[in-house]
């Protein structure tokens, strides 16, 4: 009697995991459907029934999320099991266009025609939904959709890869006619969040600017040089799945915010001075701030020199770090406009 309970317990268990994994990967109308709602309360807080449409967006989006991110993890495992003799093409850009995701990839998933019935179910219209999504504030012209073609066609052609950039928090800008004229406004595209980056706090790599060298002397008594930066400024990676058109194939944008070391002087502080207890802060997240940002002043292209270092050393260290983790034997970086190539090999 008690077998028979446990069998009948296992059984309920496993039937309860099959559908957990099918809402999270399964691409049929009805796992779609309850996905929505499942990312409504569970990732949201919100009550299918009184939760805006904003949610609606939001929580769909994440439901498309998942079924790259199935997708992905898939992609990174062959590669790792290919490590030794496979190569990893690294894509550095100032700009990605990448342009709204959820329908290019409900379309790179061939899902729209489910994706429009579940959520026709849950009374909404699959179109208004697509329209609520903001443009990534993230490239600008023809240089940025130019790299987001390429990660779009190195995903589809199912060659490894990975995108290096700079998260913006604000685009170059946005829009509005006023009194007849145009008017140039800020480009706050994170206002309402991006469902589509997943942030990675343990992936971050300090980055000097400025400072001096100074001779010191090592263990055995010689005479070295070193660098002392005058300031660091902490890079943290945020990646965004890059899905190839109806393959099983999905890369990596992996792009850099901006952080200060330490953000908050306590001593500071507690001494008055509130605005230096932010200073350093305030100072780092500069970087990332704006895309393009104003060159003409001297202070803007010096701006536009620290933006490059900052996501290009980043980068660089990123792609030593998977060196290591993966066993790599080589690593080609270009930069396509520039007709430029590193080779970063491992010593045998």
């Amino acid at each position: 009697m008690t077998m028979n309970k446990k069998n009948t317990s296992n059984a309920l268990i496993d039937d309860a995991m099959s559908v957990f994994e099918d809402t999270r990967t399964s691409l049929s109308t009805t796992a779609l459907k309850q996905a929505v709602l499942d990312h409504l309360i569970y990732s949201l807080g919100r009550l299918p029934e009184v939760a805006p449409e904003q949610d609606y967006y939001k929580a769909l989006a994440l439901t498309v999320r998942d079924r790259l991110q199935h997708l992905w993890s898939h992609t990174v495992q062959a590669y790792l099991a290919n490590a030794r003799s496979g190569k990893v093409a690294c894509y550095f850009s100032a700009e990605f266009l990448m342009g709204p995701q959820l329908g290019s990839s409900m379309a790179n998933l061939g899902i729209k025609q489910e994706v429009r019935e579940a959520v026709a179910e849950l009374g909404k219209n699959l179109d208004a939904l697509i329209a609520l999504e903001e443009e990534p504030g993230l490239g600008n012209g023809g240089l940025g959709r130019l790299a987001a073609c390429y990660l779009d066609s190195l995903a589809t052609l199912e060659i490894p890869a990975i995108g290096y950039g700079i998260r913006y928090e604000f685009g170059i800008f946005d829009q509005e006619i006023h009194d007849g004229w145009q008017v140039e406004i800020t480009d706050k595209w994170l206002r309402n969040g991006n469902p589509w980056e997943i942030a990675k706090p343990d992936v971050t790599y300090y980055v000097n600017f400025g400072g001096h060298s100074e001779s010191y002397h090592d263990n055995q008594g010689s005479i070295r040089r070193r660098w002392v930066p005058h300031r660091v400024v902490k890079g943290m990676a945020y990646d965004t799945p890059v899905p190839g058109y109806r393959v099983n194939t999905c890369n990596t944008l992996r792009l850099w915010s901006a952080e200060a070391c330490e953000s908050f002087d306590f001593q500071a502080f507690n001494t008055g001075d509130y605005y230096q207890a932010v200073g350093d802060k305030v100072a780092s997240e500069t970087i990332t701030k704006v895309l393009y940002p104003n060159d003409e002043p001297e202070a803007g292209k010096k701006l536009r020199l620290t933006q490059q270092y900052f996501f290009v050393s980043c980068s660089l260290q990123d792609m030593l770090r998977l060196l290591d983790l993966a066993k790599l034997s080589n690593i080609f970086l270009t930069d396509t406009p520039r007709n430029s190539m590193i080779l970063i090999s491992r010593l045998q």
